[in-house]
């Protein structure tokens, strides 16, 4: 084991993740013939196999799984080294990695971009997945901070709520109900619908609010992303509820609007978690405390070049 580097481990942590030596090798910028070296000299170096493969799939054998929980520890361990020392320097400096719900993908970029030109020093890691994969990579510490819109339930978090992600009805311009007010929720139940995968946050607050009510819809689609569901909107495969933050300028020249619909919009939050016992880096800090200053000016210079 005192002949692997760190390199190997990081390698390794990688393949493990991603249970995927072709995503691993992309991850890392590195061949996959350099992975897959640096996994069998590994190996080698320990004296026990550390994947199994059965088919097409990589599994972690017992080895694997205890390197695994090894090489996190060890990463956490440099991780707060590097954070002494920054804070000890006084210095805003060094990776941010952030992990987020594919929702703020409209709206991160335009907060990290004045926060980079504030300190320039700072390089951006973006994680844009779903609302599991973001509870995943918090449960194994894998970034600094995180934003989700649904507040876990078992998991021991400081939560903090910055900026407002209300859900609005989005559908075709040339829509029956696209010129109407005040329009009653009870005609959505003659709608198609095009929905978020089943777990999402958008979601699981539109079944709320739809069986509050006793709405029932009929979902024609279900699509993982936003972007793929204006799309079909736009095509007329049906009208969707989605964050307001979503109907960029873009989406309105398209040919989407947002609907007048009683009991819309669903008022929801962004909120930027991270574990309790975690402590923050003076980086991440720095950015936690601009995200909550500057988030809503932020938000309105969206919602203001938008057309509806």
């Amino acid at each position: 084991m005192r002949q692997s580097t760190l390199h190997q481990l990081k390698v390794f942590e990688t393949v493990a993740r991603l249970t995927s030596i072709t995503r691993a090798a992309e991850e890392l910028s590195l061949t996959q013939p350099t992975v897959s070296m640096q996994i069998k000299q590994l190996t080698q170096n320990i004296g026990v196999p550390l994947f199994e493969q059965i088919g097409k799939k990589l599994y972690l054998t017992h080895a694997g799984q205890e390197l695994l929980t090894t090489c996190r520890e060890i990463f956490n361990e440099l991780s707060r080294f590097e954070m002494k020392i920054t804070d000890l320097q006084g210095l805003k400096q060094g990776k941010l990695k952030l992990a987020t719900i594919t929702t703020t993908k409209y709206f991160m970029p335009r907060a990290i971009a004045p926060f980079c030109q504030l300190y320039p020093g700072v390089d951006v890691a973006l994680e844009i997945t779903n609302h599991e994969r973001v509870l995943e990579r918090l449960s194994e510490n894998l970034d600094d901070l995180y934003i989700i819109s649904k507040i876990p339930d078992r998991l021991d978090v400081v939560l903090h709520p910055f900026l407002e992600n209300p859900l609005v009805v989005i559908a075709p311009k040339n829509h029956p109900l696209a010129q109407e007010k005040d329009i009653p929720i009870s005609k959505l139940q003659n709608e198609p619908f095009i929905m978020r995968e089943r777990g999402s946050g958008t979601r699981d607050a539109v079944e709320q609010l739809f069986n509050k009510h006793g709405i029932s819809v009929k979902v024609r689609l279900e699509l993982g992303g936003n972007e793929a569901i204006k799309q079909a909107i736009g095509v007329g495969l049906g009208i969707s509820v989605l964050s307001r933050h979503t109907f960029t300028p873009e989406a309105a020249l398209s040919g989407l609007t947002i609907l007048d619909v009683q009991h819309f919009p669903i008022e929801r939050h962004w909120y930027i978690i991270y574990p309790d016992n975690k402590q923050l880096s003076i980086l991440a800090s720095t950015f936690f405390d601009f995200l909550q200053l500057e988030s809503q000016a932020i938000a309105a210079k969206m919602f203001s070049k938008t057309i509806i």
